[in-house]
């Protein structure tokens, strides 16, 4: 099984020792520890003389900080995997814009470092058989999801649709759920060339839209659970029927027959 050098970069002693050891217990992929360095001038010095496959980078540190050396780094090691592992959840947005692997924060699971060491192993195999990605990819649209202390980056292409509950946005792709704290206004407008508004608090993807068919039934969304008589839009990777709005119907039947 192919292996990864892993460099360790954190001001704190205490933080790089933890990662340390969960390192030396990570079996897939098995992982070795390569270098470690306090700040960003230590990283850039010992980098030029490791074989390093993977920085584990932490972003608050004295000097130069780790989305500065994140930067730097795309520039002289484009083949890098770089992990960001911090205590802030805030720079997620910034650091996924560096293409970078993952985004973890502290404290950090073993389970979730191991899940970000996959990430990495796949582009290195991908990087050694000169597999490049699309610049298409490069720009590709995404959201970033915080749920309970983890930070996880949603590729746009993967939703099939948002409802907004309550105070919240129901983010679904075809795999799961996610819960996203926004608006379903403010999505409308960011993505509109890929997401159609079919119902007050739904947005579908256009590409997913298969067929409008006839519903009857509950309203889930009516709190007094309601009897509904209407129409409503069949997904290509979700079989839950979505409501469509009377004042909807005209548009959703023209982008089903143009699709």
């Amino acid at each position: 099984m192919i292996s990864l050098n892993v460099m360790v970069v954190d001001d704190e002693h205490l933080a790089r020792s933890r990662l340390k050891t969960l390192l030396a217990d990570c079996a897939d992929p098995p992982c070795l520890l390569e270098a470690e360095a306090a700040d960003a001038m230590e990283a850039m010095a010992k980098l030029r003389g490791a074989a390093v496959d993977v920085v584990l980078l932490d972003i608050h540190m004295p000097g130069a900080d780790g989305l500065q050396l994140a930067r730097e780094l795309r520039q002289i090691r484009p083949e890098l995997c770089i992990i960001f592992v911090t205590a802030h959840a805030e720079h997620a947005v910034e650091a996924f814009d560096l293409d970078v692997t993952d985004y973890l924060t502290k404290p950090v699971r073993a389970e979730r470092l191991q899940k970000a060491l996959q990430k990495a192993l796949q582009k290195k195999e991908q990087f050694a058989q000169g597999i490049s990605r699309p610049d298409s990819d490069l720009d590709q649209k995404f959201i970033i999801i915080q749920d309970r202390g983890r930070t996880e980056r949603v590729l746009l292409p993967d939703v099939l649709y948002f409802k907004a509950e309550l105070k919240y946005v129901t983010v679904r792709t075809a795999q799961r759920s996610y819960i996203l704290d926004g608006s379903l206004t403010e999505l409308e407008a960011q993505y509109t060339q890929d997401f159609l508004r079919i119902h007050r608090n739904t947005l579908v993807a256009r590409r997913e839209m298969r067929a409008l068919e006839r519903f009857h039934g509950v309203d889930e969304d009516d709190a007094e659970g309601g009897a509904v008589e209407g129409w409503a839009v069949r997904l290509r990777s979700c079989e839950e029927p979505l409501l469509v709005s009377r004042r909807q119907l005209a548009t959703v039947r023209s982008v089903i027959a143009q699709s």
